[in-house]
């Protein structure tokens, strides 16, 4: 009982905006601007104090049934020191040489496909956020699917009793804003649109919450985002939304919009790496254990004219699985790396993705390729030689080192 009344004490000694931040974080908007975003229980925004100086922060998005009050405000260039209120922020680096890569984080819960989310052996996320976050990042690439608990736990299965669901905010904090609160503590982020954050599922609290443009409450979701640029030091990242990319059929009437956006490609500076949450060629085990994969509308968007050569590397999720995947063929493709293994329930891809044949897709193959099982996450470190990438397991051990440089991706053998 006095360890109770000493928490409530705390609790109410604290200022009154540390009481009413529900999360605060720092991510990146087009064109390299950094904003700092806080969900609040009140009405109006708290300061952020940027090297001491206060600044008053807007309302993003006005608190509904279903969601909190969304502050956010740009932060200045060159701030050393961030908060707000209580909650210390990261500050952006100029020249990240520490990038840390995940997705596909949520717990799944559809119907009666449902994970264990209250177990840290189905569903490490919370976990693996604090190991992922005691790597001390200079930055934090998320390629997507963040909320998958679209409808109640089953009735008499333990493993999610309780969970809350669909496109609210208790979803959304269960899923992926309470368990990620000490990556979010650690390091800015990129945000990258999922499947799972389209208009038919969560795409109304990926807009409100993490999406990059200002929220037009009046729209009731926007199915498609124009690419945008984040200038990362000697790299630089272009961000896709092909969140409405159907991978097994061609969606007509987005061919041509995937056509001009990667099109404008060329124009990118060099190197650029391009984040999307579907990947184009990516591999799934088909009959027979056969690798099999590609994202029709993507594969059709592409066409004959290949990805303009600023493009150095691909990252993406969408598959749960870690993939590194070199293409060859009659087109020019860079490398693919997949980090979708994050938490949602795995994917089987087999190990040696050598030969994947590709939906709709006679010019592009796999020359080489490999997958990982297993859930983990990734940590690319800059090196004179190119990019260390270690892959990391669940509980933060490094499974595997691999390498991205002169144009590839490739995986020392396991010992």
């Amino acid at each position: 009982m006095r360890k109770i009344l000493l928490a409530a004490a705390l609790l109410l000694a604290l200022p009154a905006w540390a009481r009413q931040i529900q999360s605060a974080w720092v991510q990146y908007a087009p064109s390299g601007a950094v904003e700092a975003r806080a969900i609040v229980s009140g009405k109006t925004c708290p300061a952020l104090s940027a090297d001491g100086v206060d600044a008053a922060m807007s309302v993003r998005a006005a608190a509904d049934a279903v969601f909190p009050t969304v502050c956010s405000a740009q932060v200045p260039a060159g701030a050393k020191r961030l908060s707000i209120g209580a909650h210390a922020l990261p500050v952006a680096v100029a020249n990240p040489t520490r990038i840390l890569v995940m997705g596909d984080t949520g717990c799944r819960i559809k119907g009666r496909n449902a994970q264990a989310c209250n177990d840290p052996q189905q569903w490490p996320f919370p976990e693996m956020a604090q190991k992922e976050a005691e790597l001390r990042p200079d930055l934090v690439i998320d390629v997507g699917d963040y909320l998958y608990r679209e409808s109640a736990c089953p009735a008499g299965f333990s493993g999610c009793a309780g969970t809350p669901h669909g496109d609210a905010w208790p979803a959304w904090d269960a899923d992926f804003f309470a368990p990620a609160a000490p990556l979010l503590a650690a390091a800015p982020w990129v945000m990258v649109r999922g499947n799972h954050e389209d208009c038919v599922r969560a795409g109304k609290g990926w807009l409100r919450l993490l999406g990059p443009l200002t929220v037009d409450l009046h729209v009731p979701c926007r199915a498609h985002l124009a690419p945008y640029r984040v200038p990362a030091g000697a790299i630089d990242l272009v961000v896709l939304d092909d969140a409405n990319a159907p991978d097994r059929s061609v969606a007509a009437d987005m061919v041509p919009v995937y056509r001009s956006e990667i099109a404008a490609l060329a124009a990118a500076p060099a190197p650029s790496w391009l984040l999307m949450h579907r990947p184009i060629w990516g591999a799934i085990s088909g009959p027979l254990d056969v690798p099999i994969g590609g994202n029709r509308t993507l594969i059709a968007a592409v066409g004959q004219s290949g990805v303009p050569r600023p493009v150095a590397l691909m990252l993406s999720g969408h598959i749960h699985s870690f993939e590194a995947l070199n293409y060859g063929g009659k087109i020019r493709v860079p490398p693919q790396i997949v980090a979708g293994f994050g938490g949602d329930k795995l994917d089987r891809a087999p190990r040696i993705l050598t030969g994947t044949i590709f939906q709709g897709d006679s010019a592009v193959s796999v020359e080489h390729g490999l997958s990982m099982p297993g859930f983990g996450f990734l940590m690319l470190r800059k090196s004179t030689r190119g990019w260390q990438i270690d892959v990391h397991d669940a509980r933060g051990k490094i499974e595997r080192r691999c390498w991205f440089r002169a144009g590839r991706v490739g995986c020392a053998r396991r010992r």
